[in-house]
């Protein structure tokens, strides 16, 4: 068994470590990218979904609600849909054809062509996101993965990858936070610029 940081500034060191080498790891490029596509797809009334497994699914809720609700500024709220958060369907369809397509069933659902998909697994490989991502490839929608190191099989099915150069679940989760966070700072700003009304032409002289 791996030894843990015994005190709470080594826990915190450890992290750090971890975030400063996420900053060079997750590519710039690739943050834009997927915040133009979130952008896009709001803009022109196409659902952003979200979801995840465990404390990833605490994420796509958090994620949401940011959204939804309000990040930092008083905005119109933005279509954001969490997929992990609505137990009677998760269970209805859960008992009756299984866990692993639980999602995909939604993304079937409420997902569109150009719609975006975020799905959040810190291995890149549970079953149920690997589905989802399958489907709303089929249905012509953007999709993003926020992994761990490497990405798993997410990475193969993702237009968009932001993998956190770990193996670590706890640490992974922290990161994502991170970035998840400023995803959503920056589609709020922009969302904001697009909705504000033009400014008016200053009327020509007498």
């Amino acid at each position: 068994m791996r030894k843990m940081p015994g005190a709470l500034r080594d826990y915190l060191a450890e992290s750090s470590v971890l975030l400063t080498a996420a900053a060079g790891a997750v590519p710039q490029p690739a943050a834009d990218a997927a915040v133009d596509a979130v952008v896009r797809a709001l803009s022109a009334g196409k659902p952003l979904l979200v979801c995840g497994n465990g404390g990833s699914a605490c994420d796509a809720m958090h994620i949401t609600g940011e959204l939804v609700a309000r990040f930092l500024e008083e905005r119109r709220a933005l279509k954001a849909i969490c997929l992990s958060s609505n137990s009677a369907v998760m269970t209805a369809w859960s008992n009756d054809h299984g866990f692993a397509t639980a999602i995909a069933r939604q993304v079937e659902a409420y997902g569109e062509p150009d719609a975006v998909l975020l799905g959040i697994s810190t291995s890149g490989n549970s079953e149920n996101i690997v589905a989802a991502f399958e489907r709303a490839r089929e249905m012509g929608m953007f999709t993003i993965a926020l992994t761990g190191e490497g990405g798993g099989r997410l990475a193969a099915l993702a237009d968009c990858l932001l993998a956190v150069p770990s193996r670590r679940t706890p640490l992974i989760q922290q990161v994502h936070v991170c970035i998840y966070h400023y995803l959503c700072q920056q589609i709020e700003q922009r969302m904001m610029e697009k909705d504000a009304p033009p400014i008016p032409l200053a009327a020509p002289p007498p």
